[in-house]
């Protein structure tokens, strides 16, 4: 009996110090999906000046860019500055972003990209390449990021481009 009996305390110690693994323990996590922008940053060169064409531009470090996304309402529902890497690559990841309505609220209707500040101050105007000056539109390329408990959903905008302060308006084409 008490051999019995040490059996049963020693098994109670060790779910004490061991607690169980059990799946009715596990608590599953929803998996996470973010709205991701992506587009690249130039200098346009002087002689494409008052064209789209980004032929001899060069990309800018360090940009700011803004994405602002406006609800069904016309209210803006989500508004960040974010900054191009070294490559002047723009990788906007949206946290915090929330759509209220799918069909009316949706990224590809309600978001847009704007150029805010050049690094670069020998081009830093802005220029109206992709409509930048009213805001690029975003577009699906079906592209996503994926991980075990993460999703992106990938849009790009752009290319966008600011353009040299010394261009005159005689080199154009």
């Amino acid at each position: 009996m008490a051999s019995t009996h040490l059996i049963s305390l020693s098994l109670v110690l060790l779910l004490i110090v061991f607690p169980s693994t059990e799946a009715d323990d596990y608590v599953p996590t929803e998996k996470k999906t973010d709205v991701v922008v992506e587009a690249m940053v130039y200098c346009q060169s002087c002689d494409h000046y008052g064209t789209w064409s980004l032929t001899g531009a060069r990309p800018i470090a360090a940009a700011k860019v803004s994405v602002t996304c406006k609800n069904h309402k016309g209210q803006v529902s989500y508004y960040k500055v974010f900054e191009t890497n070294r490559n002047g690559y723009l990788f906007a990841q949206l946290e915090g972003f929330k759509v209220q309505n799918y069909l009316l609220d949706h990224p590809l209707q309600s978001c847009f990209v704007k150029l805010v500040w050049s690094s670069v101050e020998s081009c830093s105007l802005l220029s109206n390449v992709n409509y930048a000056l009213d805001g690029a539109p975003l577009r699906y390329e079906n592209k996503r990021l994926h991980g075990s408990r993460y999703e992106a959903v990938v849009y790009a905008a752009g290319p966008l481009a600011f353009r040299p302060n010394g261009c005159s308006h005689t080199t154009q084409f």
